[in-house]
């Protein structure tokens, strides 16, 4: 996982857009937008996470930042 591939795609896409993005590749569709990463697994998980990322930023009202570090930490805490 690459926090720059993130940020560029929360910066970019639109949470819409993320989504479908998200729906093709679980459908093993190519999906509509470029996505950065050495493999299906983690261009996928750049998806997820920009989706959550958006999402938390636009319920808590937090910056890209705040939401990246709260992302992190749940991701961290569900591996532990």
């Amino acid at each position: 996982m690459k926090p720059a591939v993130i940020k560029k795609l929360t910066e970019e896409q639109s949470l819409d857009t993320l989504i479908k993005a998200e729906e093709d590749m679980l459908e093993e569709k190519l999906p509509l937008i470029e996505i950065e990463g050495d493999d299906e697994g983690e261009r996928l998980t750049h998806v997820m996470a920009a989706i959550w990322i958006l999402k938390d930023m636009e319920k808590n009202k937090t910056d890209y930042r705040t939401s990246l570090r709260n992302y992190m930490g749940k991701v961290r805490k569900s591996i532990s």
